[in-house]
């Protein structure tokens, strides 16, 4: 049974974010025709349904903590493709491959919390 008090609401409100613009952010490629957009659409809608995922397994700290580096690798990562096309020269050059490091670093710190965070009582191994 899921126990909403334990529900990390941020993580899942940030989730539905991710999913609304990343599917803002695909229609608006398919009517630009601009790669990046489509990229960054891509990349929102697919850590959409983990952080979701994530959301619910508020009671382990490493889960949140990957949570939370995934959330800045997506600001990092979607947020500089965007900037690409809207902006003519590049802001912020090497925010793209250091959202993608902590894109990464977040998935694998979240296959740590499956691996080491703790089980409840009574819980399947």
């Amino acid at each position: 049974m899921l126990d909403f008090a334990a529900v990390n609401r941020p993580l899942l409100a940030i989730a539905g974010l991710c999913g609304a613009i990343g599917v803002g952010l695909a229609a608006g490629a398919s009517h630009s025709g601009a790669a990046n957009l489509g990229i960054a659409a891509s990349f929102l809608q697919l850590h959409a349904p983990a952080l979701i995922g994530i959301s619910l397994l508020g009671a382990n700290r490493l889960a949140t903590v990957a949570g939370w580096v995934l959330v800045a690798g997506l600001v990092l990562f979607a947020g500089d493709l965007v900037l690409r096309v809207l902006v003519p020269t590049e802001p912020f050059g090497i925010a793209a491959p250091l959202g993608g490091f902590a894109l990464i670093a977040g998935w694998l710190l979240l296959a740590a919390a499956a691996i080491f965070g703790g089980r409840r009582s009574g819980a399947a191994p």
